[in-house]
């Protein structure tokens, strides 16, 4: 675990701000944000719905982003932003993408795949290790989700 940073909640901010655009469209709010050198490379929120795409997760979507801007599918030295923690799809994603560090808010008891469910970033068979800061604004990203979800009752 790392220590979290100032810049971590200026982008965490800015991948809160994708996850509202989500719910603003109707899809679940989770949003995410690639960083390489404190620059933006990578952003998106949930399109599962909007794309008719289970693999449209926001970190999926700014995997690939990222990746064409940098011209590169590894994106080695990037940091990961995202509002929720990431499900077992997103975190094979983050281990072939090489991300260096994965910052997240909220943990996910049902999905989550870094910590709480499952520690697929961990496992000892992995050829790459990311380095994992959670709860970074975490009770906001947890009161999206919950409206969200709340709203829909």
């Amino acid at each position: 675990m790392t220590e979290i940073g100032k810049s971590d909640f200026s982008f965490m901010s800015a991948a809160i701000e994708e996850a509202q655009a989500a719910a603003a469209r109707g899809e679940v709010p989770v949003g995410a944000i690639v960083v390489v050198e404190d620059r933006i490379v990578g952003r998106a929120g949930n399109r599962t719905v909007a794309d008719c795409d289970p693999t449209a997760h926001a970190e999926i979507i700014a995997l690939r982003e990222a990746a064409r801007v940098l011209g590169n599918h590894r994106l080695l030295g990037a940091t990961l932003y995202a509002t929720i923690e990431p499900c077992a799809m997103c975190a094979g994603a983050i281990v072939q993408a090489r991300i260096g560090r994965l910052v997240y808010g909220a943990d996910d008891a049902k999905g989550g795949a870094v910590r709480s469910g499952f520690s697929v970033l961990d496992h000892p068979l992995l050829n790459h290790r990311v380095e994992v800061t959670q709860g970074t604004m975490a009770e906001e990203s947890a009161a999206l989700l919950k409206n969200f979800f709340a709203a829909r009752r």
